[in-house]
């Protein structure tokens, strides 16, 4: 799947087209490196988001292409960032 959808379906990211241009500001790292919308995410797969002061990382659990409100969180897996 698609990094762009990934982070729509996961609710990561809101809307598809704020995760595809969040991807071209280099925004969203895979596994510590700058990830294009395209990138193909795979389960292990770590990925970070900042957004001004605010930033996520996660390790992705599940790859579905639809997920409920419900099944969104059991997608992936919170990992505390460190304090830095």
């Amino acid at each position: 799947m698609r990094l762009d959808k990934y982070l729509k379906v996961s609710r990561l990211i809101k809307r598809r087209t704020v995760a595809n241009e969040s991807c071209d500001n280099e925004r969203v790292l895979v596994n510590g490196k700058p990830a294009r919308a395209s990138y193909a995410v795979k389960v292990g797969d770590v990925i970070e988001i900042r957004f001004g002061t605010r930033a996520y990382r996660v390790e992705v659990t599940e790859v579905n292409e639809r997920a409920t409100k419900d099944q969104a969180a059991g997608l992936y897996r919170e990992i505390p960032l460190d304090p830095s």
